[in-house]
């Protein structure tokens, strides 16, 4: 199982350097991800045009963080050829690189449809589903990052589970506005922007749930994506 210290046991300093840099920038990106989806949702909720489009404006800083951070393992595998756990997590920063930066342009879809929402009134459901929503999956790429960080299974393996209770509750809150829908007609507009919304925090969900998968093939070298965790003994992956 690979831990924390398994970093600084490379002969060479400099690639041990190389690697803390890379893990470093991912988590970097992570936190301005997370923060540009908790403004994108506070700009939903309080309907501010200028916060959203400030949200809308970061994306291009995440872009570029992307690419920076997929150069530098193109560099690493190129000249070092990483094996192992090294490889391991070279190829597990590519993928949570391409998560987040996913992330920041479903947050950016939020942000975009605040604009339209404040052109359309007060919505029925006063936003209920999305803040609720909104909320869940926040904590989650909050824990997905800290597992990462932390190389903490248990933890990623908790966010894995709340990813299906978040698409339950998704399914409810569409049911939910498409029964607005249907006793205000004049209200559809706006319940479908918000549908949209709820479509967007839901794929954020989705992306954060294959951060938490990472974590587990980087510390136990196991690929869990496209529901096979549950097929596992997750009591005895976690003492693995």
């Amino acid at each position: 199982m690979l831990k924390q210290e398994d970093y600084k046991q490379h002969i060479s300093g400099r690639f041990n350097s190389e690697l803390e840099s890379l893990r470093n920038n991912m988590l970097g990106m992570g936190g301005k991800v997370e923060q540009q989806l908790l403004n994108a949702l506070d700009a939903l909720m309080s309907k501010d045009s200028g916060e959203a489009e400030g949200v809308v404006s970061l994306d291009k800083e995440v872009n570029q963080m992307e690419m920076a951070i997929d150069d530098e393992c193109a560099t690493i595998i190129a000249r070092r050829q990483p094996t192992a756990s090294d490889l391991r997590l070279v190829i597990a920063i590519i993928k949570v690189n391409t998560d987040l930066e996913r992330i920041g342009d479903e947050a950016s879809r939020v942000a975009s449809l605040t604009l339209r929402l404040a052109e359309d009134g007060v919505s029925p459901s006063n936003f209920v589903e999305v803040r609720h929503i909104g909320n869940r999956v926040a904590g989650m790429l909050r824990e997905a990052l800290d597992a990462f960080a932390r190389l903490d299974v248990s933890q990623a393996i908790e966010v894995v589970k709340s990813d299906q209770t978040v698409d339950k509750e998704y399914a409810s809150a569409m049911r939910s506005l498409v029964t607005f829908m249907m006793q205000d007609h004049r209200k559809i507009g706006a319940i479908l922007n918000e549908m949209w919304a709820l479509r967007s925090l839901e794929r954020i969900g989705d992306h954060a749930c294959n951060i938490a998968e990472q974590v587990v093939y980087l510390v136990q070298g196991l690929d869990v994506r496209h529901g096979r965790l549950a097929e596992l003994d997750i009591e005895t992956l976690d003492r693995r």
